[in-house]
């Protein structure tokens, strides 16, 4: 039977593969119903994307806190939540299930399993909007949970994450796991590879702005808050929102 760290990767792994799963999958979906719409296509991707994201959360949260990105894994560490162990582990099984959603979304619409993508996004205001969506994607997500209202972390993301989608030039990638996955698919939700980099550097600068932000707003974290977050044999540490003891 897989143990306590063994059952969080594996939530980890599922739940950002079901991330990638539908993105992409929503995006050629989108693509083939509206193929001379482009809002139209924007508006059912990210519907699908909040939606999804929503319930995956709501499914992973009590195992793994349902980081599903490695920014937030980063961030979590940052803040004591996770050991250097557990946070590499976390990045590794992301990385693992973004691939594995990006290969699922792809054969589920008979593409071939892996296609490089060739859509450029390449630009200044790009990186300068992957900067503020991931700077806002934690700072919901902390805000949420060190308010002690970490129940409404799933809605809360879900909402933002599908509001960024058209508040941002880049349509908030915000997440380097989903970002690497999405050059796989040379679909509507993808990215080339060669783009992949300064999204990810970019996403790395907004998360660490985040924390900043987050430390000054949140210094202290309430004894409520802390039982929410965490479980009370590790008292005073900050997870990104509720999840099992190992």
């Amino acid at each position: 039977m897989i143990g306590g760290i063994g059952r969080r990767l594996l939530g980890e792994f599922l739940g950002t593969a079901f991330l990638v799963a539908a993105v992409i999958g929503s995006g050629i979906m989108a693509s083939r119903l509206s193929p001379n719409d482009l809002g139209l296509e924007l508006l059912e991707n990210a519907a699908a994307t909040a939606a999804a994201l929503v319930a995956i959360i709501l499914a992973i949260g009590a195992v793994s806190g349902a980081h599903l990105n490695p920014v937030v894994t980063l961030a979590d560490r940052f803040f004591g939540g996770l050991t250097n162990g557990e946070a590499a582990g976390y990045i590794g099984a992301q990385f693992a299930g973004g691939w594995a959603g990006a290969v699922a979304a792809n054969l589920m619409f008979s593409l071939p399993a892996v296609e490089l993508s060739t859509k450029v996004r390449s630009s200044g205001g790009l990186w300068f909007a992957e900067a503020v969506a991931t700077f806002g994607l934690l700072l919901v997500v902390f805000g949420v949970v060190r308010s002690g209202r970490a129940s409404a972390a799933p809605f809360a993301v879900g909402a933002y994450i599908g509001g960024a989608y058209f508040f941002t030039a880049s349509t908030s990638f915000a997440n380097p796991a989903v970002t690497l996955a999405r050059a796989l698919s040379p679909t509507f939700a993808g990215i080339k590879p060669s783009s992949v980099p300064p999204f990810v550097v970019a996403q790395l600068v907004g998360a660490g702005l985040a924390v900043l932000a987050i430390s000054v707003l949140y210094p202290t974290v309430s004894a409520f808050a802390a039982d929410v977050v965490v479980p009370h044999e590790v008292p005073h540490e900050v997870s990104a929102w509720p999840k099992e003891a190992s």
